[in-house]
């Protein structure tokens, strides 16, 4: 890992006379340096460092216990009866119509399986194409709220649009309506949301969830929803936007199979929405990986039609994660945000001499024997000493690393 990431630096480092789409891409991601020189990301980094000092790796988002049975033996029964040739364009015929059972199961959803859906390449594929789908001119807007996953201002920059963000203050980290307003345009093509959010936590409330649909009847936007932790919220079920009134037939919903059912490395996401939009994603999306997971498909099928107490239980099992990781962090000296869905917890290291959370992160992994991520990762330049002192912990591990890792964090000497 140390050998790949520091290989990566180097090669992208002289590469500052290559014109192409990928230098917007690499600025918009916050990775190019001016003279043109390229750096991994942080979370390559932190994966390096975590290696290098034998530290436990709180950074990434991805479990470290496999999903359900039902699950990953579908996928085997899967391999072993043929599917691993390409599957349809759109996704097998099977887990579309386990999509749309799902959506109408839990929300009261009504979606055609055969028109209004897509399987793509994780949640990752879906958000890009569709961005690239709809941009269409460098005078689009897309607004987000920072901080964002990392992924958000790469694909916008990538796409040709400008970025306008919305910022998510401590403690509570919901949006202020007033600037909300005052960011959506006529301007505005996107409203791209993430709720539950990564990486803060937080579910939006039911107020902010009315005026981003009102705000996008007012200003004729696309609302495109990341929804990937819905069945990992711990305030209550999981509200899509999708479901309120005259928000449906402006909205593209996204979701995917890693974060619920275990499964990250899988690559099974989907976006569904009007058939309309879901045709340009579609034309987009084809062009891309055209399709992808051929026996992971049925096995996640299965996995969305498991009974509900699997779903329950999986949320309940990650509060208590998050409840071992935060009195841990608390002991070792951290103000923590107790976070209301979502693998994260943040916490705020400032009373540790943490202000500086890129430095306090790149020293973490020798001096506590522990990998995290900075906020700074997730916000842009210019807001940067507005979220200094937070860093951003995964408690999707299992439990009994995260009570060494919570033992090593109250050891360690700031």
């Amino acid at each position: 890992m140390v050998a790949v990431s520091v290989a990566y630096g180097l090669s992208l480092g002289c590469m500052s006379a290559i014109p192409g789409a990928w230098r917007r891409t690499a600025a918009g991601a916050g990775l190019l340096a001016p003279d043109g020189a390229v750096a991994p990301t942080i979370f390559a980094e932190m994966s390096a460092a975590a290696v290098e000092h034998d530290a436990i790796n709180l950074g990434q988002g991805f479990p470290d216990e496999d999903g359900p049975a039902e699950v990953l033996e579908a996928a085997r029964a899967a391999i072993a009866n043929g599917a691993n040739q390409y599957p349809p364009g759109r996704g097998i015929p099977d887990l579309l119509a386990a999509i749309s059972e799902h959506q109408q199961r839990f929300y009261g959803l009504a979606v055609d399986p055969a028109s209004e859906i897509i399987v793509t390449a994780g949640a990752t594929e879906a958000l890009t194409a569709t961005l690239l789908a709809l941009i269409d001119s460098p005078d689009d807007e897309v607004v987000v709220f920072e901080p964002y996953y990392d992924s958000y201002a790469a694909a916008v920059a990538l796409a040709g649009a400008r970025l306008r963000t919305v910022p998510l203050r401590r403690p509570d980290f919901q949006p202020d309506l007033e600037r909300l307003a005052e960011t959506v345009t006529d301007r505005t093509r996107i409203i791209l949301v993430n709720d539950p959010h990564n990486p803060t936590g937080v579910v939006f409330s039911r107020a902010v969830q009315d005026e981003i649909v009102r705000l996008a009847e007012k200003h004729d936007a696309v609302i495109v929803t990341d929804e990937v932790y819905e069945h990992l919220t711990f305030t209550g079920p999981h509200v899509p936007l999708a479901i309120l009134p005259g928000a449906a037939e402006r909205t593209l919903t996204i979701s995917s199979a890693g974060k619920t059912f275990s499964t990250t490395g899988w690559k099974i996401g989907w976006i569904h929405g009007p058939a309309d939009l879901i045709t340009a994603v579609l034309t987009v999306k084809q062009y891309l990986t055209y399709v992808n997971g051929s026996a992971f498909q049925p096995a996640i099928a299965a996995g969305l039609r498991l009974p509900d107490s699997f779903f329950t239980d999986a949320t309940a099992t990650l509060a208590r994660k998050h409840e071992i990781l935060g009195a841990g962090l608390r002991a070792a000296g951290f103000t923590v945000n107790a976070p209301q869905g979502g693998y994260f917890t943040v916490a705020d290291a400032t009373a540790l001499g943490g202000s500086d959370t890129a430095a306090f992160c790149r020293a973490m992994p020798e001096r506590a024997g522990v990998v995290a991520i900075p906020m700074s990762a997730f916000v842009s330049a210019e807001h940067q000493k507005d979220y200094s002192g937070l860093v951003r912990f995964a408690a999707c591990k299992r439990t009994s690393v995260l009570e060494e890792a919570a033992s090593r964090l109250a050891a360690a000497r700031w």
